[in-house]
């Protein structure tokens, strides 16, 4: 899994954390990410293989904490969360 962002909205975004593009009465400009899944990788195969719903869903998560965690966007509670479930899955 791989967590992208559009480079209009990038831009966008530094502009206004610049001050500038004269975009500070419309709000702040909102978060956009896409998420890009290679299907014919192994992890995301041994995901869609697995008949336990809940390891499955534990699977998905870990798989979406790490693309996050790639591109700095995990932090706080879910860094912690997903440390410790790191720690339980190694165990």
């Amino acid at each position: 899994m791989l967590i992208t962002r559009p480079e209009f909205m990038r831009r966008m975004k530094d502009m206004q954390a610049m001050g500038g593009g004269g975009m500070s009465f419309y709000g702040s400009m909102p978060d956009m990410y896409n998420l890009v899944v290679n299907a014919n990788h192994p992890l995301i195969s041994k995901i869609l293989a697995e008949k336990d719903a809940s390891k499955q869903s534990q699977l998905a998560k870990q798989a979406a904490d790490l693309a996050l965690l790639s591109q700095g966007l995990l932090k706080g509670e879910e860094l912690t969360k997903f440390v410790k479930r790191s720690v339980e899955m190694i165990n």
